[in-house]
């Protein structure tokens, strides 16, 4: 009778030994904390020499590719204005194209078939004093509006 009594007691404990772990990690994950790193929304591209006329470079990291244009230079953004996909550079086409859904868009970021509602949204990119291509991702600019070097 004994035995039985033993056995269950230390089924007992066990169970309650599990929880008190479980409890202590589940609160342990509260307590720690919760953060997002995320690449910086200004960053510079290199110097302008990199990228030669009619090139389109995507930047993995940044989510972004930089279009070297006869009319000068552009910062698209990668991400698909109809469910945020990452689009490719489609050289063949010369479009940049959202595998998803099919959009698809010239190389300076405006639409041209696809279900995305706008064209991809162009970056405000500038000339540092250091010389190199600096794009602020927080600043958007007008179809057109090309950085000149």
């Amino acid at each position: 009778m004994s035995d039985r009594r033993d056995f269950l007691n230390e089924i007992v404990a066990a169970a309650f030994g599990i929880a008190g772990v479980g409890s202590m990690i589940v609160t342990g994950q509260y307590l720690s904390p919760n953060a997002l790193y995320e690449p910086p929304l200004k960053f510079r591209a290199g110097a302008p020499d990199l990228y030669p006329v009619d090139s389109v470079t995507y930047i993995t990291d940044q989510q972004v590719y930089i279009v070297h244009s006869p009319e000068g230079f552009y910062a698209v953004s990668a991400v698909c204005t109809h469910l945020g996909c990452i689009t490719q550079w489609n050289p063949g086409d010369n479009m940049i194209e959202c595998p998803c859904h099919g959009s698809k868009f010239q190389s300076d970021g405006r639409k041209v078939e696809g279900p995305a509602p706008i064209p991809l949204f162009l970056w405000a990119i500038t000339l540092a004093s250091s010389g190199d291509l600096l794009v602020n991702k927080t600043e958007t600019v007008n179809y057109g509006q090309a950085l000149k070097v």
